[in-house]
């Protein structure tokens, strides 16, 4: 199994938070998907006059479909360019309605240890509650993003361990974090 740290969630979770505050701790590098997905995106000929097109006439939802291929290949390319690491994903790469996408980002980390799917609370509507708050979510008749990255089961599906963030310190979740999967990183053994 490999060591690497990854951080899945929805968006305002804390990914790139506590990624950072987990590499300093482990003195290794955070690549965070945010900073890298364009330059991934373009390699397989993404369009940004068509992404802005679609973000203008279909707004969220119309962008957010046409990103899925986009991001699954980003998942594969991240994964190969980088070890020894924390990871952050950006909230739509562990999120895939279409099965083949899901199960072609299933497979790639299912090599990968340490899953952790970062949530406000256990509690479904109230993880969508506060990050309404946190994303200043306003309903515009579209579905709520919030409740989409928190309710579907690609996130439970890939992660190996669940934390919950609601009430602790970004450094009371790392401490959590590095606790749950402190037997699994052998950092002499890493692949």
């Amino acid at each position: 199994m490999k060591s690497d740290i990854i951080l899945i969630g929805p968006i305002g979770a804390g990914k790139s938070t506590i990624g950072s505050l987990l590499a300093e701790r482990l003195n290794i590098p955070q690549y965070s998907m945010d900073d890298l997905r364009l330059g991934y995106y373009k390699e397989i000929g993404y369009d940004e006059e068509l992404a802005k097109h679609k973000r203008e006439s279909e707004g969220f939802w119309g962008i957010y479909q046409y990103w899925k291929p986009f991001e699954a290949y980003a998942v594969e390319r991240i994964l190969s360019d980088y070890e020894h690491c924390v990871m952050d994903f950006g909230a739509g790469h562990s999120v895939y309605e279409d099965d083949a996408l899901f199960q072609r980002v299933q497979q790639l980390l299912a090599p990968y240890s340490n899953v952790v799917l970062l949530m406000p609370s256990p509690d479904r509507d109230e993880s969508v509650q506060i990050l309404n708050e946190r994303n200043e979510y306003v309903p515009d008749g579209q579905p709520n993003v919030n409740e989409h990255f928190v309710k579907h089961p690609s996130n439970d599906r890939l992660a190996k361990f669940t934390v919950y963030t609601q009430g602790k310190t970004p450094d009371e979740t790392c401490e959590e974090i590095l606790n749950l999967i402190g037997h699994r990183l052998n950092w002499n053994d890493r692949i």
